[in-house]
């Protein structure tokens, strides 16, 4: 532990030298490079946010918000999540007076985050960026008070190889009744091992099942099919986070081939539990969608503060840059950092590259929720100046900012880094996008289904019913069990 911490201090000592010396200004009273491996930390996290947050220009300097007030000595992980959210709660929205990291949960910022895990390596409980698994591969929801529902199956997970869907009832688990106030307990059931659940795969007709977590390959591709609505062809595709491009592309490939060769003229994407990932692949699903004739038009821009766009954050020194097979990039004579990269407007405006398989589509509906974030926004944000592009649901999650990476002591921190604009220069959704045909998440029914009420909705728009004519249940679903990642990582950043 004395020669850890003796790496930290060093480690430390440069970084605040860096800080020390932006644009040649005396620097303000600096925090000593002595103390504790929380300390340290505590210290180091706050000299990052100066320089590379967002809303790095609303902080105080560090002698006046001392980020050692937040050292207790135990339950460091959470002294440094009670230091991030008090970076990111300074910065207010002049359009709703609230800070515009403010979530409504104490010591939660709405997207920036600390972890201990790589994103890619998943969190407890759910499925990860790169479709892998180590869980049962299901989700409950109540429908009603005692109308429980499996609301979403991964591919290839337990609960698919057992032959378990979307919309079947749950009667019990574990043996006890399950109803709308059983939240707790079925997330207490889930993160065990095993779990029994009586289910009725038909209706009246209740079946047995255990499960028992295993480590598992999936697809972020629930679900796609092509529906016929008067004449058009419909491309549906439920679709359920932006993994890796490497893990993503060859579902997504397959999907829209599907699509390609059945002549869709109109698409539904259901983005509903979507709450983002790499922005790498959300332009490659935006890229399957649009038409070629849209190469080379701007798709969408990244923003950077304007310390990272002109250079002057000289701390991303201590980031090592490596290349997409994790190995160090000889850059200019010296091994290449963060401080290399290039964060201006021009380096980060990306634009249709026209390869994609459809030229039939003239529309598309995306059917959304509250659970629907940051790439999923991304990628309807991007299209709409370009076709005609409806939203059936609820309202998204409102997340218009990114980040990237990066490491202090053994955690990984994501700053919200860059603000996103579509070619219009839309992008201020940071409370939510508002849908054009309010529908209830019908978890009675399997994605894709014609009857359940949001694909109900965006079809009968499609044939010409402006409001949707949707019909179905009313009564908002509880979702219950494992949380899925909700976030937008770049990793495409470029060496200047």
């Amino acid at each position: 532990m004395k020669k850890t911490n003796s790496l930290i201090q060093l480690l430390f000592l440069s970084m605040l030298w860096f800080a020390c010396k932006k644009d040649g200004q005396p620097a303000p009273p600096p925090t000593p490079a002595e103390g504790s491996r929380e300390q340290l930390t505590l210290d180091s996290l706050y000299l990052y946010a100066q320089q590379i947050y967002l809303w790095y220009d609303a902080l105080p300097a560090v002698d006046v918000f001392k980020p050692r007030q937040y050292a207790t000595g135990s339950d460091v992980f959470y002294n440094y999540q009670r230091e991030l959210f008090a970076i990111t709660q300074f910065k207010i929205n002049p359009l709703t007076g609230e800070p515009y990291e403010y979530s409504g949960f104490p010591n939660h910022p709405k997207y920036s985050f600390i972890t201990e895990e790589s994103l890619t390596g998943g969190r407890k409980g759910t499925i990860d960026l790169n479709d892998k698994g180590d869980d049962f591969g299901l989700a409950l929801a109540a429908a009603g008070d005692a109308d429980v529902r499996i609301s979403i199956v991964h591919p290839a997970s337990p609960a698919a190889n057992a032959g378990l869907k979307r919309g079947m009832k749950v009667l019990t688990v574990n043996g006890t009744t399950v109803n709308s106030s059983s939240g707790s307990f079925i997330a207490s059931a889930l993160d065990k091992g095993t779990v029994t659940l009586n289910v009725e795969k038909s209706t009246g007709v209740p079946s047995t099942v255990t499960l028992t977590k295993t480590n598992y390959t999936s697809s972020a591709v629930l679900n796609t099919k092509v529906i016929p609505a008067e004449g058009q062809k419909v491309g549906y595709i439920a679709y359920s986070r932006f993994s890796t491009l490497t893990a993503t592309q060859a579902a997504l490939d397959q999907a829209f081939s599907k699509f390609n060769s059945e002549g869709v003229t109109s698409m539904i994407v259901d983005l509903r539990y979507n709450g983002g990932g790499y922005t790498q692949s959300a332009e490659y699903m935006i890229n399957q969608i649009a038409p070629a004739s849209l190469e080379g038009k701007v798709m969408y821009v990244e923003y950077f503060n304007n310390l990272l766009q002109n250079g002057q954050a000289p701390i991303l020194q201590q980031q090592l840059y490596r290349d997409s097979q994790g190995n160090p990039v000889m850059w200019n004579g010296h091994w290449a950092t963060y401080a290399d990269l290039d964060f201006t407007v021009a380096g980060n405006t990306f634009k249709f590259t026209g390869d994609g398989p459809l030229n039939t589509v003239k529309q598309v509906v995306f059917i959304v929720s509250g659970s629907t974030a940051s790439a999923s926004e991304l990628v309807i944000n991007s299209l709409k100046p370009h076709m005609p592009v409806k939203l059936v649901g609820a309202n998204t999650y409102g997340k218009p900012v990114g980040f990237f990476g990066i490491t202090i002591d053994k955690y990984t921190v994501y700053l919200s880094n860059f603000y996103m604009q579509n070619a219009n220069g839309d992008g201020d959704y940071f409370h939510g996008m508002q849908v054009d045909i309010p529908a209830v998440d019908d978890v009675r029914h399997d994605f894709g289904d014609e009857g359940e009420t949001c694909v109900m909705a965006a079809l009968n728009y499609i044939k010409g019913h402006p409001s949707g004519l949707r019909t179905g249940p009313v009564e908002p679903v509880i979702h219950m069990g494992p949380a899925t990642f909700n976030g937008t990582i770049e990793t495409r950043l470029k060496l200047r």
